[in-house]
């Protein structure tokens, strides 16, 4: 493949991750809230709390809708920045972070075949060569 077609090939896979992992944290988001029509198991945020403590067994329980609230917010901020394009090599480290973090997580409490079913290390994966594309400096711009 040509050096130029390869460079377009690589601006849309960027895009592409940038709108599918940002998607994928504002769907969560939304679910917590039952924006999806309660049909989820996480369709509302106090069922969302009681996760976030299975997920989190370390953590005081008096804490637990504060961590809730915490993730809502990253989440929340990570999907605009990563669809809207800004800041994308901060907000694609922070998503790499955030779901290695949740995928270990699920993996120590609910065992590894959790967070593979739910493709969680392939999304981390994902965001990471994503920040890593965006610290390329001699690529343009995605």
């Amino acid at each position: 493949m040509a050096a130029p077609q390869l460079a377009e090939w690589e601006r849309w896979a960027a895009r592409y991750a940038r709108v599918a992992v940002g998607a994928a944290f504002l769907s969560a988001v939304a679910g917590r809230f039952g924006l999806w029509g309660g049909h989820l198991n996480w369709d509302n945020f106090a069922r969302f709390i009681d996760r976030t403590a299975e997920l989190n067994p370390f953590v005081p329980a008096s804490a637990m809708p504060f961590v809730a609230w915490a993730a809502t917010i990253v989440e929340t901020s990570l999907g605009v920045a990563l669809i809207a394009g800004v800041y994308v090599r901060w907000a694609a480290f922070g998503s790499a972070l955030l779901l290695a973090w949740f995928g270990t997580a699920m993996a120590a409490t609910a065992g590894l075949k959790s967070p593979l079913d739910y493709s969680v290390f392939s999304a981390s994966s994902a965001a990471l060569l994503l920040a890593l594309h965006e610290s390329d400096r001699g690529r343009t711009p995605v």
